[in-house]
Parts: structure tokens; sequence; C-alpha cells
């Protein structure tokens, strides 16, 4: 057994046993039989979030401790960017939207057959080099990170989508779990898109799965707590937690011609080609502009949430977020 067959066969074992264990009899208990069948994927889904978070808290949490860029000062508002992780990588988000869209365009993909239309398949486009593993999942990562690149300028574009999008950017002490600390309506318009373009151009359920892992692990990189810079021209082909910090630069990150600059989420070739790219080195502090004066964007998960919606509403008692034209 090599160590990919070890890896696969641990993570189903664990995925049986928590299921046979904690979820079945959960289940039996409420009366929720009927979803047995999809609640063991999704206990499939929980196992690997959990094995993702415990990996790179190790990984990242003890760079930052050795190599911080800042000392973090409020815990709490870490220990709330740990719950959102929580739930999003325990809880599956973007592998739920996919699998819950995947009936739907099936079924769309079955009417447009009879009109002579089917599915993109990249992997396809060049028989025995396209469709090998690795060179596949290469083409979908690249395609996925153009479509979240146009989301992300569009998060910060539109303005009811900006005051979703600004939970994410008012964490003033970035650290590896900040990644996750989005509106939750935000994640669901992102993660419903790329679900969707995922499906149309071919992608089976265990790319994406994997997809989404790189994926997620890359950005918690790119939010450490780290004064860390790519060497050389690698900086320019990943998107590092330098190139993302000024990202979240108070001013920089939301504002300008174009409401910001960096958004490429991993790969900087979007920003050269979009002219949306700044190179400036140094340390910036990260945030909201308007928190310098005393907005307040929430201090907890639901206050966070909630705020949000009270801000598209006009009823959270401050004026709209003002930002350079």
């Amino acid at each position: 057994m090599n160590l990919a067959e070890w890896i696969i066969d641990s993570i189903r074992w664990m995925q049986q046993t928590l299921f046979e264990a904690v979820v079945l009899p959960g289940l039996y208990a409420a009366g929720w039989m009927n979803v047995a069948e999809p609640m063991f994927d999704f206990t499939e889904w929980a196992v690997i979030g959990a094995i993702e978070v415990a990996l790179v808290a190790i990984v990242l949490g003890t760079m930052e401790r050795l190599w911080p860029a800042e000392a973090v000062t409020d815990r709490a508002a870490i220990r709330t960017d740990i719950a959102y992780t929580l739930l999003h990588r325990l809880g599956g988000f973007a592998l739920l939207t996919f699998a819950l869209l995947q009936p739907l365009v099936d079924a769309i993909e079955s009417s447009l057959r009879l009109l002579g239309f089917s599915r993109l398949n990249i992997d396809q486009t060049w028989p025995g080099v396209t469709d090998l593993p690795l060179v596949s999942f290469l083409i979908y990562l690249v395609v996925l990170d153009f479509i979240d690149y146009w989301l992300h300028r569009g998060q910060h574009r539109f303005e009811v989508w900006w005051q979703l999008h600004a939970v994410h950017h008012s964490q003033r002490q970035m650290t590896f779990w900040s990644d996750q600390r989005n509106h939750l309506l935000d994640d669901l318009i992102r993660d419903a898109v790329l679900a969707m373009v995922a499906i149309l151009i071919g992608v089976a359920p265990v790319q994406f799965m994997l997809l989404v892992i790189a994926s997620r692990v890359l950005q918690s990189l790119q939010h450490a707590n780290l004064r860390l810079r790519w060497p050389g021209l690698l900086e320019g082909v990943l998107v590092s937690p330098s190139w993302h910090r000024l990202h979240h630069a108070i001013g920089a990150g939301h504002e300008g011609p174009a409401r910001g600059v960096n958004f490429a989420v991993l790969f900087p070739i979007w920003d050269l080609l979009f002219r949306t790219a700044d190179w400036r080195p140094g340390f910036v502090p990260t945030g909201i502009r308007d928190q310098l004066s005393g907005r307040d964007y929430g201090q907890g998960f639901w206050s966070q949430q909630w705020r949000a919606l009270a801000r598209i509403a006009g009823r959270d008692g401050a004026p709209a977020q003002g930002r350079d034209t």
C-alpha cells in the first residue's frame, strides 16, 4: 500500500467511525434517517476539513509564533475568526453548495442535450495531455481562479456586495484564521458561482474537493501574520502574505479607481493583466478607513453578520462607507 492509498483508507475509516458512532445515532434520535445518505457524505467533508484545519494550525501557527509580523493584542477577534474557520471547513460550505447544485445542473444539461448542447469538458481539449490528472487539476485551478478574481472585483465594486465583503476586511489583526471571516451571504454567492462554473466545465466532485482544499490552504497562508515575500520572480507567480496584506491595507485595499488592489486569489497574473497590481513593499496596517473614526463592524460572529445587513439597510447609525473614486 502506497502513501496515497493509506491516506484515503484512513480518511474512510475515520468517516465510517464518526458516522456510526455519532452522526447515525443522532439522526435516529431526531427521526431524520431520511437524510442519512447525504449526511454520510457530509461526514467525509467534516473529517477532511478537520485534518486540514489541524495541519494548517500546526504549520502556520508555529510560523506565526516564530516570525510574527505584528503582536496580536485582541485575542477575542482571533477566536471569532476561528469560529468562522470551523464553520466553513468542518461544514464543507463550498462542497455542500457543489453537491446541492449538481442535480440542478444535471437536469438543465439533460434538457440542453436534447437541443444539441453538451457540457464543456475542458480536460478533453487535448486528449492524452489535458486529461492527465495533474494537468487537468492545474487547468481547473487556473480557470476557477480567473473567475474568482472577477468575483473579488465585484465584491469591492458593488456597494451592497461590498458591505457584505467588508466583514472580511474589517479584521485589523490578520492571521491564518482570517481567511474564512466572511459574511454567510457573501460566501453563498461566491461559492455558488464557483461551484456552477466547476460543474459546467466538467470538474468531478473529487476534483472539486481537492481544488477547494488547495485553494483554502494557500489562502490561509496569504492571510498569515507574517512579513513574507516570495523570492525573485515567484512573487509574481503565487500570491504571498505580503502581496495580499496590501489588499487588506487601510485605504489601498478598498479605495481608488478599482476599489482596491491585488485582487488575485491565487495567481497575481490577473492583477498584472488587468492593471490592479500594487507592488509597494513594506508592512501596512489592515482594516477599513472609517474604523479609525470609530465605525463598528461588529465584535463577534452574529454582530458582524447583523451589522453588514444593517449597513445595507442604512440602519447601523453611521454614514455609508466613503471610498475614493
